[in-house]
């Protein structure tokens, strides 16, 4: 029998996905996906608020889709990440660890006390420093997530962030600057690559949910009428006038900060523009979205596939996959190791 890996654990606001793979002489093949909805505020803006109910709901995961693993890589992701460019002393890693909070504490949001910090080298060391990507995530929140899977009978071996399994999924390695936009309810997770190598790393505090609740404010609507007229009509150029203009006017503050984001790339000097963007989430299910930020941004704009870096897939439980497609590619790529 194939060696599975860690199984990717992708917890957001609405439901937890969960993804397995196993390797074989080909690759990596997806041999076991799931997915659960969570109670309503058991997850706020990428933070458990519920640990109960999380725990819960993963116990059913695990009892419905029989995933041969209880050891698990979680994605995070959280509007008070910093992913930014910076230059550190070039050290062994175990000292590189201890002396990251002191080099780095101007640039956190946080105490270093309260931060989880972490640096992803962008190229080889050749002298005194190293360049790379400082990480610093909230240490409550993480925590919060870990104590809840712990308390499924589950161990978390490894934390990464979405927007890096998003990237080790679904990015295309073709010389092209591609952005990858991960869509969620309360969150919008932002990477923009060259050839893989990360230019951009954001997190917008915008989601389906706001869009839901703007097209409820507009039309005076509740919410769930609202969220169920935004699944079924959504940018549509074919509805009504007055609907139509409350959907793309809900709309319009996410791509724009979308597209806000792609002016980092001429920060410092670097010259650079995007040319694709992948989108994925379960707000890239929204009817007629992918044209309208064609039509906004002026880039070729296309559906993520979670599946591109895999040679194939076993026989998935309940047709789960499908279901959830466009959520998937986050769980895929946390099972597809570290970045």
């Amino acid at each position: 029998m194939a060696a599975v890996n860690l199984i990717g654990l992708d917890i957001g606001t609405v439901s937890i996905r969960a993804a397995e793979t196993s390797n074989s002489k080909d690759g990596p093949i997806i041999s076991n996906f799931g997915h659960i909805l969570l109670p309503p505020g058991a997850v706020q803006h990428g933070a458990v608020q519920d640990e109960p109910a999380v725990t819960a709901a993963l116990k059913q995961l695990w009892s419905t889709f029989k995933f041969r693993s209880r050891k698990v890589a979680l994605g995070v992701t959280h509007q008070q990440i910093v992913v930014r460019e910076t230059t550190v002393a070039n050290l062994p890693a175990k000292e590189m660890r201890k002396a990251l909070p002191f080099q780095v504490r101007d640039a956190l949001p946080l105490p270093p006390e309260r931060s989880l910090i972490d640096f992803y080298p962008l190229e080889e060391p050749t002298g005194e420093t190293v360049r790379g990507l400082l990480i610093a995530a909230p240490k409550d929140p993480v925590m919060a997530a870990i104590r809840a899977i712990e308390a499924a009978k589950l161990h978390v071996v490894h934390v990464d962030l979405a927007s890096f399994a998003l990237l080790r999924a679904a990015s295309r390695l073709d010389e092209q600057v591609e952005a990858l936009v991960d869509i969620g309810a309360h969150a919008t997770s932002v990477v923009v690559h060259h050839d893989g190598e990360p230019l951009i790393v954001r997190t917008i505090p915008r989601g389906g949910n706001e869009i839901t609740k703007t097209i409820a404010d507009r039309l005076s609507l509740p919410l769930q009428e609202a969220e169920e007229l935004k699944c079924r009509v959504g940018l549509r150029p074919d509805a009504d006038p007055t609907t139509a203009s409350a959907l793309r006017e809900a709309v319009r503050p996410l791509i724009n900060e979308i597209g806000s984001s792609f002016a980092y790339l001429t920060a410092g000097g670097r010259q650079a523009r995007v040319s694709r963007l992948a989108v994925s989430g379960g707000g890239a299910m929204l009817p007629g979205l992918l044209d309208a930020l064609h039509e906004q941004l002026g880039v070729e704009v296309i559906a993520v596939d979670p599946v591109m870096r895999v040679r194939g897939l076993r026989r998935v439980r309940h047709g789960s996959l499908e279901q959830v497609r466009a959520s998937a590619a986050v769980s895929v790529g946390l099972t597809l190791g570290a970045a």
